[in-house]
């Protein structure tokens, strides 16, 4: 899975802290995010989409495909 918070972050001027302070969560959650060391859980996935006013597959972008 490709992660894109760190670009819809930097694009809207926010510190990873500030993200946080709006998300509600810790700036390490944060960066644990944007690192791929912490898949984010679906409520905060879906603020985070909400927050940035985009769906939550340009901030989550799965290339995964069932097999046919």
């Amino acid at each position: 899975m490709e992660n894109r918070v760190r670009d819809w972050r930097e694009q809207a001027g926010w510190s990873q802290g500030e993200l946080a302070r709006r998300l509600g969560v810790s700036r390490q959650t944060i960066n644990a995010v944007e690192t791929d060391k912490y898949d984010p859980s679906l409520p905060l996935a879906l603020r985070m989409a909400k927050l940035f006013a985009v769906p939550v597959d340009q901030l989550f972008l799965d290339s995964w495909e069932p097999e046919a």
